[in-house]
């Protein structure tokens, strides 16, 4: 069989195709790809001489009537049934085909007819593990590990004395903590722990670079300490295992009762993980120089450091920021109604005309964005929410995008009053017509350590905190039944 005749063997109708090719079908001059025949075997089972006795070259020879001529034989109408009927490939009849997991959930057939087809492109398609299977593992024993105490409580000293003990002097581990913390003078005060924190590695936020030597990290309070511990972090974020000793706990499913048994078991690699999706948010704001050094290169206030300063366009590109739960824009301390446009993917999508608007990750969805109206979403969907904040429309509702997408947010040219921007609740600024906010999904997730699951974990975290579907149970009725019931 020559080159000519497996170059039409590719292009009969009994070739086979995969929703995974990424060429396209080759011309009838063109040989065939190498290794197509141990594919076809290995895949199929059909061997390289059946293919060649089934090719449509070698059928014309031994069939008088060719398929063409079969086709030309037809009558008009049933010709139009037959080119207009669906065409399934092998694989869709070959059984046990299953679908990858891809970032917008399972891949589709990419095939559609007889010449149609999604043109691939591996930039555009991001693999991602099946959740169920999500598991932690150690490629080396974790050896740095980082407490977050919640400030200003002192209910949690004991707690905090009790698991710094515990990992210093049974598990031999490096413990990083916050000077403030170590510096607290009720701590300070205890005698008996003197010894210990006096090995406490201390840390100071905003000067101390954390992204390469923690381990683990240990939350010791409410959802704030997980958010303040996904901003020390603005790249690749180390496991997370939260404790429920603040008010709320929706992010914190570890009891602290069981803390030595957890954190062993989460230290030997035995836990789930759910990888909570964060925003990368970018602010570009144009200013005067001499306006810009004196408020942006000062630490105070709260406002980003370290920012880029562009002197020839007098616009200053902001540190890149990785929020876990929202990017509020709001009218800030105006009476007037804030407008603001949104962008997606460079295209003008609608305007929002009221108190503000939420972007917010599906974690956050549970946050500002459900008191605002939104719906409630599981954090392992991949998505980015947009909510407005009491919007001057009554069809405006909150809507959903794919998680890839890059949203912008200015303010409107004809907008009386400027508005502020905050990231999880902190560093909020005030942006001018001239501002713009860039979101999109960042590529540093927070992997958050499950009690349970990823299942079982959310909502359970939704009926004991914000009492989803928790209501009195309808009484049953009585055995004995009313008459009028059973009447005709």
């Amino acid at each position: 069989m020559d080159a000519a005749d497996k170059g039409g063997a590719l292009n009969g109708e009994e070739t086979l195709s995969t929703p995974s090719e990424s060429r396209p079908r080759p011309e009838p001059e063109r040989g065939p790809c190498p290794g197509e025949e141990i594919w076809d075997r290995t895949r199929y089972g059909r061997s390289s001489k059946k293919r060649e006795e089934t090719s449509p070259s070698t059928a014309e020879k031994l069939d008088p009537i060719s398929p063409t001529k079969k086709r030309d034989q037809m009558s008009p109408k049933r010709r139009e049934q037959v080119e207009k009927s669906p065409r399934k490939s092998k694989t869709h009849r070959k059984g046990g085909h299953r679908h990858a997991h891809f970032l917008h959930g399972p891949s589709p057939d990419t095939h559609f007819g007889p010449k149609a087809s999604i043109l691939q492109n591996s930039t555009s398609i991001m693999h991602i593990q099946d959740p169920t299977s999500q598991r932690l593992t150690w490629d080396k024993p974790p050896t740095n590990v980082l407490v977050i105490k919640k400030v200003k409580d002192e209910a949690l000293l004991e707690p905090f004395k009790e698991l710094c003990t515990f990992l210093i002097e049974e598990k031999h581990l490096v413990v990083f903590v916050e000077k403030k913390v170590v510096d607290d003078a009720a701590l300070a005060k205890d005698t008996n722990f003197e010894p210990i924190r006096q090995q406490l590695s201390p840390f100071r936020e905003g000067y101390d670079e954390l992204s390469g030597c923690i381990d683990l990290i240990i939350c010791l309070g409410g959802d704030g300490t997980l958010l303040y511990a996904s901003s020390l972090f603005q790249t690749s974020v180390p496991p997370v295992m939260a404790f429920h000793l603040g008010s709320l706990g929706f992010l914190t499913p570890f009891k602290f009762e069981s803390y030595r048994t957890e954190v062993t078991n989460v230290i030997e690699g035995d836990a789930r993980i759910i990888l909570r999706s964060r925003l990368k948010v970018k602010v570009v704001k144009e200013l005067k120089t001499a306006e810009v050094e004196r408020q942006y290169q000062m630490q105070d206030n709260g406002l980003v450091p370290q920012s880029h300063i562009d002197n020839e366009a007098g616009k200053v590109f902001m540190q890149v920021l990785h929020v876990l739960n929202e990017v509020v824009v709001d009218r800030g301390p105006s009476s007037y109604l804030s407008n603001v446009d949104l962008y997606l993917d460079g295209r003008l999508i609608t305007s929002v005309q009221g108190d503000g608007v939420i972007v917010s990750t599906p974690t956050g969805s549970t946050a500002y964005a459900a008191a605002a109206g939104a719906s409630m979403m599981h954090p392992n969907v991949p998505a980015i929410m947009i909510t407005p904040i009491c919007p001057h429309s009554l069809s405006f509702r909150p809507i959903v995008v794919p998680a890839g997408m890059e949203l912008k947010i200015m303010l409107s040219p004809d907008t009386r009053n400027a508005a502020w921007v905050s990231f999880d609740g902190r560093r909020r600024q005030e942006i001018q017509h001239t501002d713009s906010i860039t979101v999109t999904t960042s590529c540093y997730p927070v992997p958050s350590i499950c009690c349970y699951d990823l299942v079982y974990d959310w909502f359970e975290s939704l009926a004991e905190c914000l009492h989803w579907n928790v209501r009195k149970k309808q009484s049953r009725f009585e055995e004995i039944t009313d008459s009028s019931d059973t009447e005709c």
